[in-house]
Protein backbone atom coordinates (compact mmCIF):
# COMPACT_ATOMS: atom_id res chain seq x y z
CA UNK A 1 0.00 0.00 0.00
CA UNK A 2 2.48 2.51 0.73
CA UNK A 3 3.86 1.97 -2.55
CA UNK A 4 1.17 2.84 -4.53
CA UNK A 5 0.79 6.33 -2.39
CA UNK A 6 4.22 6.63 -2.91
CA UNK A 7 3.97 5.70 -6.77
CA UNK A 8 0.96 8.08 -6.85
CA UNK A 9 2.34 11.25 -4.89
CA UNK A 10 5.14 10.77 -7.83
CA UNK A 11 2.70 10.73 -10.85
CA UNK A 12 0.60 13.68 -8.98
CA UNK A 13 3.81 15.54 -8.52
CA UNK A 14 5.48 15.45 -12.06
CA UNK A 15 1.81 15.76 -14.04
CA UNK A 16 2.11 19.33 -12.24
CA UNK A 17 5.26 20.24 -13.99
CA UNK A 18 4.77 18.63 -16.94
CA UNK A 19 1.07 20.30 -17.74
CA UNK A 20 2.29 23.55 -17.69
CA UNK A 21 4.97 23.03 -20.08
CA UNK A 22 2.35 20.87 -22.72
CA UNK A 23 -0.32 23.77 -22.09
CA UNK A 24 2.69 26.06 -23.82
CA UNK A 25 3.20 23.45 -26.62
CA UNK A 26 -0.12 23.45 -27.05
CA UNK A 27 -0.25 27.12 -27.55
CA UNK A 28 1.94 27.20 -30.37
CA UNK A 29 -0.43 25.19 -32.26
CA UNK A 30 -3.14 26.55 -34.84
CA UNK A 31 -5.40 24.77 -36.79
CA UNK A 32 -3.34 21.10 -36.21
CA UNK A 33 0.00 22.71 -37.46
CA UNK A 34 2.70 23.52 -35.23
CA UNK A 35 4.51 26.54 -36.19
CA UNK A 36 7.97 26.11 -36.92
CA UNK A 37 10.91 27.29 -34.55
CA UNK A 38 12.51 30.87 -35.70
CA UNK A 39 15.08 30.88 -38.07
CA UNK A 40 18.42 30.74 -36.29
CA UNK A 41 19.80 33.76 -36.07
CA UNK A 42 23.27 34.43 -38.72
CA UNK A 43 26.69 35.25 -36.91
CA UNK A 44 29.55 36.80 -39.04
CA UNK A 45 32.60 34.62 -39.43
CA UNK A 46 35.58 34.49 -41.26
CA UNK A 47 37.11 30.97 -42.22
CA UNK A 48 40.51 30.48 -40.23
CA UNK A 49 40.52 26.77 -41.46
CA UNK A 50 38.46 24.02 -43.47
CA UNK A 51 39.45 20.34 -41.83
CA UNK A 52 38.16 17.72 -44.45
CA UNK A 53 39.34 14.76 -42.47
CA UNK A 54 37.63 15.74 -39.42
CA UNK A 55 34.94 17.31 -40.59
CA UNK A 56 35.04 21.03 -39.19
CA UNK A 57 35.82 24.43 -40.25
CA UNK A 58 37.43 27.19 -37.96
CA UNK A 59 35.77 30.56 -37.65
CA UNK A 60 36.46 33.46 -36.31
CA UNK A 61 33.13 34.96 -35.41
CA UNK A 62 31.00 37.22 -33.82
CA UNK A 63 28.25 36.95 -30.78
CA UNK A 64 26.14 33.58 -31.93
CA UNK A 65 23.75 32.60 -29.60
CA UNK A 66 24.50 34.17 -26.50
CA UNK A 67 28.45 33.27 -26.89
CA UNK A 68 30.61 36.12 -27.17
CA UNK A 69 33.08 35.97 -29.97
CA UNK A 70 35.53 33.77 -30.54
CA UNK A 71 37.21 31.57 -32.86
CA UNK A 72 36.58 27.59 -32.81
CA UNK A 73 35.93 24.54 -34.78
CA UNK A 74 32.14 24.00 -35.79
CA UNK A 75 30.63 20.42 -37.78
CA UNK A 76 28.99 21.05 -40.56
CA UNK A 77 25.23 20.07 -41.24
CA UNK A 78 26.17 18.99 -45.02
CA UNK A 79 30.47 17.95 -45.72
CA UNK A 80 29.86 19.01 -49.02
CA UNK A 81 29.95 22.93 -47.54
CA UNK A 82 34.00 21.93 -46.55
CA UNK A 83 33.92 21.63 -50.27
CA UNK A 84 33.22 25.43 -50.94
CA UNK A 85 34.81 27.02 -47.79
CA UNK A 86 38.66 28.54 -47.87
CA UNK A 87 40.58 29.84 -45.52
CA UNK A 88 39.89 33.65 -45.76
CA UNK A 89 36.60 33.66 -46.76
CA UNK A 90 34.32 35.88 -44.82
CA UNK A 91 30.52 34.41 -44.23
CA UNK A 92 27.51 34.78 -42.48
CA UNK A 93 26.23 31.54 -40.72
CA UNK A 94 23.97 29.87 -38.05
CA UNK A 95 25.17 27.13 -35.38
CA UNK A 96 23.42 24.90 -33.01
CA UNK A 97 23.66 22.06 -30.96
CA UNK A 98 23.31 19.06 -32.91
CA UNK A 99 24.18 15.25 -31.17
CA UNK A 100 26.22 17.64 -28.35
CA UNK A 101 28.41 19.62 -30.97
CA UNK A 102 28.12 23.10 -32.05
CA UNK A 103 27.00 22.13 -35.84
CA UNK A 104 27.11 25.46 -38.93
CA UNK A 105 23.20 24.68 -40.13
CA UNK A 106 23.27 27.19 -42.13
CA UNK A 107 25.77 29.48 -44.51
CA UNK A 108 25.85 32.56 -46.82
CA UNK A 109 29.22 34.00 -48.67
CA UNK A 110 29.35 37.59 -47.40
CA UNK A 111 28.62 40.26 -49.87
Amino acid sequence: MKKLLVATAIACVSGAFTAPLMAADMAHMEHGTMHAAPAAQLADGLVKKVDKAAGTVTLAHGPLNGMPGMTMAFRVKESAWLDQLKAGQKIRFAAEELKGAMTVVRIEVAQ
